[in-house]
């Protein structure tokens, strides 16, 4: 963290493994919008944007339609939007419907410090929340900050062991970031943010075993709403123990980790968990993207045809069980968690940065379903995480190609980053938003830290970008 956070909240000489919750809650409800340096608000900001195109595209999906129609059935108080649906429900439902629809297409940003993604968990609650409250951008920066770097650290202190034993950490550390993430926006003081905690920490869940179905992103949506409530009752007095994280069959005892302070209070590379996002600029699964990069340099850098390619293997991650080794994919949602289905698309020449790539037709395109039969995956030890793989190509005429990539770096040159992010966001919207809007959508998130209230925002957001009555 900054100098300035180091200053105000210096942890204790003797490091324990006790106190974590007091003293991610400390962190959290101190942290000011001026201690942000410049290039973290660029990233709020980049982060913003993302997830607005990933919302927009996302909201025309069966599963959000479900959503969005339980929500009107249901009733309540207008309090904020739901995103490309033209109507307004309560906080909670918003934040519920919008987290649903950014993770719906699996196309948003991850940190591997939480082996998950955190804006979907964050950002939906805070726009909620601020739209309710009437709060400014800078505001929202700061929560969103906040939110982020509790998130992460709690990945730390969790380390593997969370998203070993099967729990899908956007749901789960997803509600504590959020609840953090809110109690600033509605400052709330170190004991009542620790209560935030305490009660999202009996509220979190979500099973990996759900990848591929619609529950995924339900997982987003859920762990948004679930933290802005959590937050919500401690504003009033709701009580939860204070060491709800590392107690004894507290969050990390039931989860997994080790609820390690030192893990979660080290200070990350850059100084900031926020200079280390990773956007997606493949529409799948972030467990795919160095293998899919690896397979596309060969392609390229060979000009390989499908035909010349005899087999190929791909060694990843033991992580990688479980989350994107589906083996046969029957749909494009199985198709995105598919690291055979993936690698062929990108020897195939398959545009994996395209929506339309992944349709349930798609996956059953004759050229790749053949190249698929080629691909053999081999669960590496040597290839830590979700990050690094290595794509070995035999062709027909003899060749052995190899290529490695590590996806988990982060951008160095972050102008050039906002450049693809932005034509990733109008590649997004192009569907619903003519060039006009969508220029208007990226001014607005460029002013964030000037705006006095997110209801510019707001009513773009709400314009219709879909068949509401589907």
């Amino acid at each position: 963290m900054s100098v300035i956070m180091a200053t105000k909240l210096a942890p204790s000489a003797a490091v324990q493994t006790s106190g974590i919750t007091r003293e991610l809650a400390a962190r959290s409800a101190v942290l000011c919008y001026t201690d942000l340096p410049e290039d973290v608000r660029l990233r709020v900001r980049q982060c913003l944007l993302d997830w607005i195109g990933v919302t927009i595209a996302g909201g025309c999906e069966p599963l959000v339609h479900m959503l969005a129609e339980e929500a009107r059935e249901q009733g309540g108080h207008a309090q904020a939007t739901v995103v490309g649906h033209a109507f307004a429900t309560s906080s909670r439902q918003a934040a519920l419907i919008n987290g649903a629809a950014s993770h719906a297409l699996d196309y948003d940003d991850v940190n591997m410090a939480c082996t998950g993604h955190p804006s979907v968990a964050l950002i939906p609650a805070l726009l909620a929340l601020a739209e309710s409250r009437g709060a400014s951008g800078s505001d929202f920066m700061t929560a969103f900050a906040a939110g982020y770097e509790t998130m992460c650290r709690l990945g730390l202190a969790s380390g593997d062991a969370q998203y070993a034993r099967g729990f899908h950490t956007t749901a789960t550390l997803g509600t504590l970031g959020a609840a953090a993430a809110c109690a600033r926006l509605m400052q709330l003081d170190a004991d009542d943010t620790a209560a935030a905690l305490g009660i999202a920490s009996t509220m979190a869940a979500g099973l990996k075993s759900m990848f591929g179905t619609m529950c995924k992103p339900l997982h987003a949506g859920r762990a948004s709403a679930d933290g802005l409530q959590a937050a919500q009752l401690a504003a009033r007095g709701f009580t939860s123990r204070a060491d709800a994280i590392e107690c004894p069959q507290g969050f990390v005892a039931t989860h997994g980790g080790t609820a390690a302070l030192e893990a979660a209070l080290a200070a990350p590379d850059g100084g900031w968990h926020l200079r280390n996002n990773l956007f997606k600029f493949h529409a799948a699964c972030y467990g795919t993207h160095a293998a899919i990069e690896a397979a596309r340099h060969l392609r390229l850098q060979h000009t390989l045809r499908a035909d010349d390619v005899l087999r190929v293997t791909v060694r990843a991650g033991a992580a990688s069980e479980g989350v994107c080794d589906i083996a046969e994919p029957r749909t494009g949602l199985e198709a995105k968690f598919s690291l055979r289905h993936t690698v062929a698309m990108a020897l195939a020449g398959v545009d994996t940065a395209g929506l339309d790539s992944f349709s349930d037709e798609a996956v059953r395109a004759p050229e790749v379903a053949a190249l698929r039969e080629r691909v053999q995956i081999l669960l590496a030890p040597q290839c830590p995480g979700l990050t690094l793989s290595e794509v070995v190509i035999e062709t027909r005429s003899g060749a052995v190609l190899r290529q490695r990539h590590d996806s988990g770096r982060p951008a160095s040159d972050l102008l050039e980053q906002q450049q693809r992010l932005e034509e990733k966001f109008r590649r997004l919207v192009k569907p619903v938003l003519n060039l006009a809007e969508s220029d208007e959508l990226i001014d607005l998130v460029a002013r964030l830290d000037l705006l006095s209230d997110l209801s510019p925002l707001a009513g773009m957001l709400a314009r219709p970008a879909c068949d509401c009555s589907h």
